[in-house]
């Protein structure tokens, strides 16, 4: 079953544009059938074939005149030495969409693009599947399900998969394949408390020596592990608002993976049940805000304009997003009804920045109401909605009310 994904519409612009695109994002997400589906013309090899890679890296003009003149290459990455070539074969023939290019170590691989392909490739970086995705191809779809779930394609689109079994080959593939080809992990069982720690932190503030201290292994281990979740598009880092002048704010980013469903697997909860009668509901609801916004971006290739508010004091706000000059403010409850005290973050910070701020209430609730000073409890396909307005009327559809 094809579930139909909002990046479908850029690919098909940015390759109107541009000579070559570059499609990165965690594994899993969709990214290689996404293009066979878009660019079902093109030739298609990937770079995961060790001979394959072998062949691109060794002998990358042989490699490029072997396919035709429209290629997908997979897993790009394992093969840098390919890059110089396609820059000489595109500025020999620029015609769009000759080449597309993915990649699941972000970081890594836009150092390279940025040397060699700068100004040439057109770049989305792609997340898991939305909950608007979801309602649009299968109809109702509870949050707490969504949430507890994830966004892995693979996991909607075959239903005799056990979510609990897919997760369990994911990690220790991830943990075989990528981490072990970005810095060398001398102890996988070290990397696997690391990595079940920083769930447990999902949605707080991220303190290198406290996480350091509860796996056993050094601040600066850690500082480069969270660097390889962030290469490889696990984990997402959140930075503080500074623009408010006056308060003494919060440094550090705060922590969100790019998939609930991973995260509620290392935490080991086996059911949505379990999930949202436990204290974690909360940074969950949280995760899960953020990532329907940033998959509406990234579909869209627009660079998220997103923060957090915090003062040392104590005053806060989950989420800052700015747009067009604009400022909205969200809180993120997983109540049905929020009341006045879920909105005093609001409030304070529009008190401290110059300009108009929107405050919402990212909710349980069925529909918008406005709750007082401005502020409104919006679900959260409201809010998609919202941005789907800003960023093309073409896309209203796609965020279906269930």
């Amino acid at each position: 079953m094809w579930i139909t994904r909002i990046y479908e519409k850029t690919l098909q612009s940015l390759a109107k544009e541009f000579p070559a695109l570059v499609l990165t994002g965690p594994r899993q997400v969709g990214k290689t059938s996404t293009l066979l589906k878009v660019f079902s013309d093109h030739d298609y090899v990937s770079l995961d074939l060790p001979y394959n890679a072998a062949q691109a890296e060794e002998n990358p003009e042989k490699f490029l005149s072997d396919h035709g003149d429209f290629l997908i290459v997979d897993e790009v990455q394992y093969a840098p030495s390919l890059f110089r070539y396609l820059k000489f074969a595109i500025d020999s023939d620029r015609r769009p969409g000759r080449f597309v290019l993915t990649g699941s170590q972000h970081f890594q691989l836009m150092h390279t693009i940025s040397e060699s392909l700068a100004g040439r490739c057109g770049v989305i970086n792609m997340l898991g599947l939305s909950r608007a995705e979801l309602l649009n191809a299968l109809g109702p779809l509870s949050e707490d399900v969504f949430i507890w779930k994830g966004g892995m394609p693979e996991l909607y689109a075959r239903e005799e998969i056990t979510p609990e079994y897919w997760f369990i080959s994911y990690v220790a593939t991830y943990l075989e394949r990528d981490v072990r080809n970005i810095l060398n992990v001398g102890n996988l069982r070290d990397f696997d408390r690391f990595l079940r720690a920083c769930a447990l932190r999902t949605g707080q503030l991220l303190s290198l020596s406290d996480l350091a201290r509860d796996v056993g292994i050094s601040p600066n281990t850690v500082k480069n592990w969270i660097s390889v979740l962030e290469t490889s598009g696990q984990v997402f880092l959140l930075e503080p608002f500074y623009r408010s002048l006056g308060k003494r704010l919060t440094k550090s980013p705060k922590l969100y993976f790019t998939d609930t469903g991973t995260a509620a697997f290392l935490l080991g909860f086996d059911s949505p049940s379990d999930l949202f009668q436990s204290p974690f509901a909360g940074q969950f609801w949280e995760n899960y805000v953020l990532l329907e916004y940033l998959k509406l971006m990234r579909a869209r290739a627009k660079q998220p304009r997103v923060w957090f508010w915090r003062t040392r004091a104590g005053e806060e706000v989950d989420l800052i997003i700015e747009h067009a000059g604009r400022i909205m403010a969200i809180e993120c409850k997983q109540r049905e009804r929020p009341g006045e005290k879920d909105i005093r973050g609001i409030k304070s910070f529009s008190s401290h920045i110059q300009g108009e701020v929107q405050g919402i209430v990212a909710c349980r609730t069925p529909r918008s109401y406005p709750l007082g000073e401005g502020v409104q409890a919006m679900p959260v396909r409201d809010i998609a909605e919202k941005f789907a307005d800003q960023y093309g009327q073409n896309d209203k559809g796609t965020f279906a009310d269930e």
